[in-house]
C-alpha cells in the first residue's frame, strides 16, 4: 500500500510537506499546481513552488525525510504543458503530475483544471504530448475527479488518459460541481479501475483509519491519497499503515495534542523565518480550521487567535 500526500492550494506547501513525511509513513507528494499558460516556466518558479528540486538526487526531488516529491501541472496547451514537463523532469522533480481536478472557479474559466474532464481527446493530447516530451523512464501521473457536471464521461476520460501513456492516475471521487460536499462515491473509482490497467489511487474523504480502509474496499484500490485528513490528524498515514515510532509499543493512536502544539510551533518558526513568512497568519489559521475538526484544543487556540494578524501575536500565544 502507498499512501500520498495531496497537494493542496495555500497549506499544503515545502513546508507542510517536510513536517508531515518526518512524522513518516507517506510515500510520495505531490506540490500544489503550477500553472502553465502560454510559455516555459522559469526555474525560479518551479523552485519556489517545490524547493525539494534543490535538493534532488538521482532519484528525484524528496523531503528531508527522504520522501519522493512529484511537481504538479496544470494548464490546456499540450505543447506548453510538454515543454514544461520536460524542464521540470531535468531539475530534478520525481515524474510529474497533471491536473485535471481542480474546481476552482478561476481556474476553470481559464480553461485548467476540471474543465478539460468534459473533452476526453483534449486529455489524451495534453498527457500524450507530455509524455513524449519526458524520459521514457520518467513517471507521467494525472489526477482527475468523476467529472465536471455528471459522471458520464468518467470511464471514457480515464481511458483516454491511459491510452497516452500515462504510468498512473489517481481518481477524486466526485465531480466538479459535487465539489467537497459527502459523501465520496469510491464506487465509482472502482468502475474506473475495472476498465484500466494503470495503477489508480484512490482520494476523497479519507480522514482515518476507519474510512482508509473502506475506501480500499469499496473503490478496490490498494493505494490511497490523503490531503485534508492530514491536516486534521497529523500522524493519519502512521495510523493507515499501524506503523510505530516505539517497536515496544507498536499500536498506534492518534497524535496527542501536546505534539501537535510541537508540530505548530515549528510550522510558525519555519514560515516565519521562511520565504512566505507574509502568508503565516491565513496559513496558521487555516490550518487551526481542519486541527480543530479532530481536537477541540485546536478549537480553543483557534478563537483566540483568530483576529490577530501579525506573525509576532500569534507566535506569542502559541
Amino acid at each position: 500500500m502507498r499512501i500520498v500526500l495531496a497537494p493542496m492550494e495555500g497549506v499544503l506547501d515545502h513546508l507542510m510537506r517536510g513536517l508531515l513525511t518526518e512524522i513518516g509513513g507517506y510515500d510520495l507528494c505531490v506540490t500544489e499546481f503550477v500553472r502553465v499558460v502560454e510559455q516555459t516556466i522559469s526555474d525560479k518558479a518551479f523552485y519556489r513552488a517545490c524547493p525539494e528540486l534543490k535538493n534532488a538526487n538521482a532519484y528525484g526531488s524528496t523531503t528531508a525525510a527522504g520522501t519522493p516529491v512529484r511537481v504538479q501541472l496544470l494548464g490546456q496547451n499540450p505543447v506548453c504543458m510538454a515543454d514544461n514537463a520536460a524542464k521540470v523532469i531535468e531539475l530534478g522533480s520525481h515524474g510529474v503530475d497533471i491536473n485535471f481536478g481542480c474546481p476552482s472557479k478561476m481556474v476553470n474559466s481559464n480553461r485548467g483544471g476540471a474543465i478539460l474532464l468534459k473533452d476526453p481527446d483534449n486529455l489524451y493530447q495534453i498527457v500524450s504530448a507530455v509524455k513524449k516530451a519526458v524520459p521514457t523512464d520518467a513517471i507521467v501521473s494525472a489526477k482527475i475527479r468523476l467529472g465536471y457536471e455528471d459522471k458520464s464521461l468518467a470511464i471514457e476520460n480515464a481511458q483516454a488518459i491511459e491510452a497516452a501513456g500515462a504510468n498512473e492516475l489517481t481518481v477524486h471521487a466526485r465531480t466538479k460541481i459535487e465539489g467537497y460536499k459527502p459523501p465520496a462515491h469510491w464506487q465509482w473509482i472502482a468502475k474506473i479501475k475495472q476498465n484500466i490497467s494503470i495503477p489508480v489511487i484512490a482520494n476523497g474523504d479519507i480522514f482515518n483509519l476507519s474510512d482508509a480502509n473502506k475506501c480500499r474496499e469499496v473503490s478496490t484500490c490498494t493505494d490511497i491519497m490523503v490531503g485534508r485528513g492530514a491536516l486534521m490528524l497529523p500522524n493519519l498515514a502512521q495510523l493507515i499503515k499501524g506503523q510505530g515510532n516505539d517497536p515496544e509499543h507498536p499500536k498506534v493512536n492518534a497524535m496527542p495534542w501536546h505534539e501537535v502544539q510541537t508540530l505548530l510551533l515549528a510550522y510558525t518558526r519555519f514560515e516565519t523565518y521562511g520565504d512566505k513568512s507574509k502568508y503565516y497568519p491565513n496559513r496558521i489559521k487555516q490550518w487551526l480550521k481542519y486541527l480543530k475538526l479532530q481536537y477541540a484544543e485546536a478549537d480553543q487556540l483557534f478563537q483566540e487567535i483568530r483576529t490577530l494578524k501579525t506573525a509576532e501575536a500569534i507566535s506569542e500565544k502559541l
